[in-house]
This record gives structure tokens, sequence and C-alpha cells, in this order.
């Protein structure tokens, strides 16, 4: 079981380092997207995609970039009603994913219909950038995967990871508003100013997903701590990458910092945080270190941005961390008085 653990470690690790480099190497629009993307795909499907699903991932592109363009015209003249739509739909994307639909397609739905959307009400062409983002980005991460998959396969003896259990409808919707709020103000902030914002929404996006897995408990420290843990690892890997600029070193320094991440994921090196704290912690990694990287090609002073970039995340976080502990605190209280009653 170690091994096979180790392969799937050393695959999440390749395959996020590999759309990484694809993506710099090519100037794709929104760096981030794609190694995020293969992140979720990795550690969702330790098997290679089958043909079915992946023509279920084509409709879904064309379902998101519709619905999140439909949504724009609402959003720029009919503002409240826009955002409670989006809302709507953000639930029922969670929704799905609690009631025992994909994680990795909820997450895609958040994603697109908030960041489509949030570009959409600035500009007709930064829409269209962040819907070629989304669709070369989801494109690569598959390619990726099924490329890693064929060259490193999964061990036929290797048994499927059990599969969630499933919630009851009324916990299913509870965390589903409970994800759904934390994702609403990010996607606030970005209508203000969608080209600056964008990071922020894929972090809450991410965090959304944490939420629904996290106990009001230990919220705040495995939310928190992994946003801290991320920034820390954008951090060693700026400064390491710094010692010679290179794309390669690029691609290894991150299949290093990945391989870190995911040895940890999978329980393979000791320690006490779960699979969701070194998920986040990843996505947070990459979502700095792209962003680092596009503000040091075009001139800007990375260390102001990264600053300020990072205490937006500690916001939204302590927000998350906020919202998960009251709607538990809630739903406890709700419980106890129903038992009396």
């Amino acid at each position: 079981m170690q091994q096979v653990l180790g392969m799937r470690a050393w695959r999440l690790a390749l395959g996020t380092a590999l759309c990484t480099a694809i993506n710099f190497g090519m100037d794709l629009p929104l760096p981030m997207v794609a190694p995020a993307f293969a992140v979720f795909l990795f550690a969702s499907l330790p098997r290679p995609l089958p043909l079915k699903a992946g023509l279920g991932l084509l409709v879904l592109v064309a379902l998101t970039t519709g619905s999140g363009m439909l949504l724009v015209p609402l959003l720029r003249y009919y503002l409240i009603a826009g955002v409670l739509l989006v809302g709507l739909c953000l639930f029922l994307a969670f929704a799905y994913g609690l009631r025992g639909g994909s994680n990795l397609v909820a997450t895609f739905l958040a994603a697109g219909l908030t960041m489509i959307s949030a570009a959409g009400t600035a500009d007709q062409q930064l829409a269209m950038t962040v819907i070629k983002a989304l669709v070369q980005g989801l494109l690569l991460a598959v390619l990726v995967h099924a490329a890693v998959h064929a060259a490193f396969p999964e061990s036929a003896a290797a048994k499927k990871p059990p599969a969630a259990g499933a919630l009851s409808a009324g916990e299913a919707s509870r965390l589903a508003l409970r994800a759904t709020l934390v994702v609403l103000p990010a996607f606030l902030f970005a209508l203000a100013d969608p080209s600056s914002y964008m990071p922020i929404i894929m972090k809450s996006v991410s965090l959304g997903r944490q939420s629904c897995t996290a106990s009001a408990r230990g919220a705040a420290r495995e939310l928190l701590g992994s946003t801290l843990m991320g920034g820390l690892m954008a951090i060693s890997c700026w400064f390491a990458l710094r010692a010679f600029v290179h794309l390669w070193m690029f691609f290894l320094w991150m299949l290093l910092f990945a391989l870190f991440a995911a040895r940890r994921l999978y329980r393979l090196a000791p320690s006490r945080q779960g699979a969701g704290f070194w998920l986040n912690a990843m996505v947070t990694m990459i979502i700095l270190l792209a962003q680092s990287v596009q503000d040091s090609v075009a001139g800007k002073d990375v260390y102001t941005a990264f600053a300020v970039r990072m205490g937006l995340f500690i916001a939204v976080t302590g927000y998350a961390s906020a919202m998960v502990w009251l709607l538990d605190t809630w739903a406890k209280g709700r419980a106890a008085q129903a038992a009396q009653a």
C-alpha cells in the first residue's frame, strides 16, 4: 500500500510541475489555473479519466462558460438579483458535490461561474480571456493527467479509494450554504476590480471546497494554517528560483515542493494535518507563486504585490473560519432546541 500511495504522490507532484512548466512555457493566460486544476484532478482521480468522463468535462465547460456569460447582464443592470442568482448557482454546485456528485466538477463549476461572470461585468475581452484560460487550463490538466498515468500507471492490485459517505439532504444543504457564504464575499470584491481579484476568487473557491470537510473546532487551524503554509512554500520556492532563473529550474523546484506536500497529503510522511490542509496549501502556493512570476515579468514590485495578496488571502481565510464557526454553532443550537422540544 505504501508503494501505491508513493506512486500517487509522485504522479500528483509530477503532474503539477508539468502543468506549471507548460503553462509558463506557452505563455497561457492566468497561469495559476492549469496547475490548480491538476492538483484537484490528481487528488480526486487515482486512475486515468474514462472517455465518458472526458466528454462530460467538455459539456461542463460549455455549461460553465455559457451560464457565466448569461449572468453578466444581470450583474451589470440588476446587481442584487445577479448576486443572488450567482449565490444560488454556487449553492447548487456545492450541493451537487456533497450529494454524491463529483467534487472536481463542483469545484470547476464554482470557479468558472464566479470568474467568468465577474470578468464580464468589467470588460467583454477580459471575460473571453478568462474563458480561454479556464478551457485551456482544464484541457492541459486532463492531457497531463492522462500522460502521467500512461507513464506511471496505477497498479492493478491497488484498491480503489473508499467512496465518501452519503450525507443527508439537510446536512448537504447546510454545508453547501456554508461553502457558498465563504465564496460570495470574494466574488463581490472581484466585481469592483476583476483583473486584480481573480486570484482571490480562486483562493475562495478552494476554501469553499475545504470548508465542506472542516469542523468548527479545527476550522481556524486548518484553513488559516494551510494558507500560511502555502504562503511559506511560495516564498521558499521564489527565493530558490531566484538563484537560477530558468523554466526547467521552475519545473524542478515546483516538483520538489509539490512532492513535499503530496507525501503529507497521502500520509507517507508524518503530519498532524489532514489531506484538506495540504491540498489547500498546494493550491495557495500555486496561486501566489504564479502571480508573483507574472508580476516580475510585468515589471511590478513583486514583494509589495505579494504582501497585499497574502494579506487578502489571510483576511478571506479568517472570514471563512468565522463563517464555519458561526454556522456550526447555529446548527448545534438548533439541534439542541429540537432535542429539548
